[in-house]
């Protein structure tokens, strides 16, 4: 039997993307069963260990490569995205701003602004994706400020400098604005520059994060909102093209860049910026208190908005009714408990405001197209088009 190949994994574990492309690689090595790898828990500014130049292994797959390192001879597989041009697979981050840009927009913003981090080539990719899609819509009322910091080394501010720099950069911005953060880590950064300045989310500031690192997602306060990377998919092709290299084929030197999944909508952009104070009324009333199984009836009655008005305007904001609006809300809330929960659809079906399973099963298949069962299996399955099915 041929020996394993022995692999060293230079691939951080601190953030959800580096788990997430060492889920890629896994994925790859239970198809493949040939290698032996080394790992060692580390964050994405680690260098990598001395000895690894003179290591006497087979191939290296690297987020975090050294001048010695990359002269070893080694075969190596670059996937950092921190420099231009170094990469030989990562995720398309021109492409993650555009769909971030695309989100905010459907929703009715107009103002919007980005947040990142200097100096570092995928924050400065993912801002000229989110600028060059709102220019290419040429409204008149389209503007993008910027505020970028730098994340790591010498300049780093500490967390009150930044707070109170971000905080006077989100004052100085008429609301109701859209801010993409450059990922996860930024975006709960400007959601606590919110709540410190007393802005609501989303109602005066919608907020959009990278990465969909779903524990640090769910730990914002409101959830955070974020593009869905395909990083387990760069890890599979990393693995693909290490092993080619390991059997002496040759790989491009060119960047091959993958789309982003989709975008996981949270609390934080889960609303639609309409100037209309009590048609804006109404759709948070119904975001508030669609599970609980109310009725149009009962959003009129709340929102100091009449029935023909509320119709007519709802259907021009967002071209569904109010009723289809509640419909909508109570599925994205089944979806979450599908994804996230093992309780039964019919437990689901009475927390989501549904007085009978059988309802829930017809509603859910004629806004998502699967059933619950399907959307669960799918969710279970990894990120699939399950996870935007009710994004837009």
């Amino acid at each position: 039997m041929p020996a394993r190949k022995r692999v060293a994994l230079l691939v951080e574990t601190s953030s959800g993307y580096g788990r997430d492309v060492l889920a890629g690689i896994t994925r790859f090595m239970r198809m493949h069963d040939d290698w032996s790898v080394f790992l060692e828990q580390r964050d994405l500014t680690r260098t990598p260990p001395a000895w690894l130049s003179k290591w006497d292994g087979d191939g290296v797959i690297s987020r975090a490569t050294s001048p010695e390192l990359a002269s070893a001879g080694l075969p190596l597989v670059e996937i950092t995205d921190r420099e231009e041009g170094r990469a030989h697979v990562r995720s398309d981050d021109g492409a993650i701003g555009r769909l971030a840009a695309e989100h905010l927009h459907e929703r009715g913003y107009r103002r919007f602004a980005f947040c990142g981090f200097a100096g570092e080539a995928w924050s400065d990719r993912r801002e000229r994706g989110f600028v060059d899609y709102l220019n290419e819509l040429g409204n008149p009322g389209d503007c993008c400020e910027l505020h970028n910091v730098p994340w790591y080394g010498p300049g780093t501010l500490t967390w009150d400098e930044d707070q109170d720099r971000l905080g006077d950069w989100l004052a100085a911005i008429p609301r109701p604005f859209a801010v993409m953060a450059c990922n996860d880590v930024r975006g709960q950064q400007v959601l606590d520059a919110c709540a410190a300045r007393g802005f609501a989310v989303p109602e005066d500031v919608a907020v959009i994060g990278v990465d969909n690192d779903d524990v640090l997602c769910r730990l914002s306060s409101p959830p955070l909102s974020s593009v869905i990377p395909d990083a387990e998919g760069v890890g599979y092709r990393a693995a693909e093209l290490l092993a080619a290299r390991m059997r002496g084929e040759s790989v491009p030197e060119t960047s091959e860049l993958l789309p982003p999944l989709g975008v996981a909508t949270r609390q934080s952009t889960d609303t639609v910026a309409i100037p209309d104070e009590g048609v804006a009324a109404a759709l948070h009333y119904i975001s508030q208190h669609a599970c609980r199984g109310i009725s149009v009836d009962d959003v009129v009655r709340n929102a100091s908005v009449s029935r023909s008005t509320l119709e007519r305007k709802v259907r021009k904001h967002l071209g569904r009714t109010p009723q289809e609006e509640i419909r909508q809300v109570q599925v994205k809330r089944t979806c979450e408990l599908l994804r996230t929960t093992e309780l039964t659809v019919e437990r689901i079906a009475a927390l989501c405001g549904f007085e009978h399973p059988e309802y829930l099963h017809v509603v859910f298949k004629r806004i998502t197209g699967m059933t619950p069962g399907q959307f669960r299996a799918d969710a279970a399955a990894g990120p699939t088009r399950a996870s935007g099915v009710l994004d837009g």
